[in-house]
C-alpha cells in the first residue's frame, strides 16, 4: 500500500467555497481514477486560516503514479479546474496548495 498527504492552508472564511469544489470536482474524478480516500480533516492553522487534508490511499506507488497520471490527463477535469482557479484569482481568494 502507498498513502498520500495532500494538504491546503485556505483563508477560513473560505472553506465552505472549497469544500464545494472538492465534493463537486475533485473527488469524482480522483474516484473515477481509482483513488481511494481514507479520511478528510479540518484543523484550524491560524487565527484567519484553516488546513484541510486528506489521505489517499493506492495499491502501491506505480499505481499512484499511474492514477495521477490519468487525473491529470483528463480533459474536461483539467478544464474545469482551470475555469475554477480563474475564477477566484478573479475574485482575488487566496490558496495555498501544497
Amino acid at each position: 500500500m502507498f498513502y498520500r498527504r495532500k494538504f491546503y492552508i485556505i483563508k477560513t472564511e473560505f472553506v465552505d467555497i472549497f469544500n464545494k469544489h472538492f465534493n463537486e470536482t475533485n473527488l469524482p474524478n480522483q474516484l473515477k481514477h481509482g483513488a481511494r480516500l481514507v479520511g478528510r480533516w479540518m484543523v484550524p492553522h491560524t487565527d484567519t486560516t484553516t488546513e484541510i487534508f486528506a489521505i489517499w490511499e493506492y495499491d502501491s506507488y506505480e499505481s499512484y503514479q499511474e492514477i495521477e497520471k490519468n487525473v491529470r490527463s483528463d480533459s474536461e477535469h483539467v478544464k474545469k479546474i482551470n475555469a475554477w482557479y480563474e475564477q477566484m484569482v478573479a475574485e482575488s481568494t487566496c490558496i495555498k496548495n501544497s
